[in-house]
């Protein structure tokens, strides 16, 4: 059954959506991660374009936009990797690239998208040369195979691990030092579903414990309901900024009202719904879909409410990230 995505979703222009966006970016106050007019340019290239944004201790914050939106360099300039052309952006007080920044570093996981590893170690010895690069103590590299479900893989070589068990890896050497700062670009590619449920109840705990979570990921109906809030970059620019909700009411997307009724009576809910300024009504398999503006949805259940027993189920559909996402790229 068709749900979301369907033709009378409504997009705004790209001036309008930075508008709104702009609007729901309120500043948190326990900001640990700040971007300030944060910029990269490559010759006439802006891969970064003058960003401002604020992530809040203990937040998990997304990060969505096309392939070449700015995700990955805006990643490297917040790990110091990259230097700004312009603007300023400050981790946990202290400026990325300044003297205070190796501090802070250390207390900073990063799992990048495509993780490179020594294919002759074992995965117990590859989480051993991390920690010393990372200059933390080694002792905990069983507990930390052990959590993201490699303990049994502990003494192969990396060679011989699927590209799942390499992704999880690359996951436990993030967590190396208990660190407060976490950067996972793309960290479920090849992971099976029970493997990515397994990654998100860790950073459900990861989180309870205060740490600070950014994350990017192509698969949006993944992370719609894992992310405290979000930001949506096109051009190198954050074109929204705000939780999945804000952002569905700041597009004002209609909603898709799905209802089934006695002998599939179409003509009844339609009659019901009488001068409603109803956008779609259709006939799908035993259902009646109904697409309606946001600020109609009280009168629409009103309007139902007058079949009586008539109506056997209710649900409504709020727009997916999908929605939220291309229209504000577009």
């Amino acid at each position: 059954m068709t749900t979301t995505g369907e033709t009378g979703v409504e997009s705004t222009t790209p001036a309008a959506a930075e508008a709104l966006g702009q609007a729901a970016a309120r500043p948190p106050r326990d900001a640990v991660i700040e971007a300030r007019g944060a910029a990269r340019h490559y010759g006439a290239v802006r891969a970064v374009d003058g960003v401002d944004l604020a992530v809040a201790r203990g937040e998990v914050f997304g990060l969505i936009g096309h392939n070449g939106a700015g995700k990955s360099t805006l990643f490297r300039m917040m790990l110091g990797l990259v230097p700004p052309s312009a603007g300023e952006i400050r981790i946990a007080g202290a400026a990325v690239g300044g003297r205070d920044f190796r501090a802070v570093r250390r207390r900073i996981g990063y799992l990048p998208e495509n993780v490179v590893l020594y294919d002759n170690l074992t995965g117990l010895e590859t989480l051993h040369f991390f920690a010393r690069l990372k200059g933390v103590p080694a002792a905990g590299c069983g507990a930390l195979l052990d959590r993201v479900g490699l303990t049994h893989a502990a003494a192969r070589r990396v060679r011989e691990y699927s590209k799942g068990m390499r992704q999880r890896l690359g996951f436990a050497q993030a967590l190396l030092g208990r660190p407060q700062i976490l950067f996972l670009d793309e960290p479920t590619t090849g992971l099976d579903p029970e493997a990515i449920r397994e990654f998100y109840l860790i950073l459900r705990g990861l989180r309870a414990e205060g740490v600070t979570v950014v994350i990017t990921s192509h698969i949006l109906a993944e992370i719609q309901e894992r992310v405290d809030r979000l930001a949506i970059m096109a051009a190198g620019r954050v074109q929204a900024l705000g939780t999945v909700q804000e952002l569905r009411e700041q597009m004002d997307l209609p909603l898709w009202f799905e209802v089934r009724v006695a002998d599939a009576d179409f003509a009844a809910v339609r009659d019901a719904l009488g001068s409603l300024p109803v956008a779609a009504i259709e006939a799908r398999d035993g259902h009646v879909a109904v697409q309606v503006r946001r600020e109609a949805k009280m009168a629409v259940f009103a309007a139902l409410a007058t079949l009586g027993d008539r109506v056997l189920d209710l649900s409504v559909r709020e727009p997916s990230l999908e929605d939220v996402f291309f229209g504000f790229s577009d």
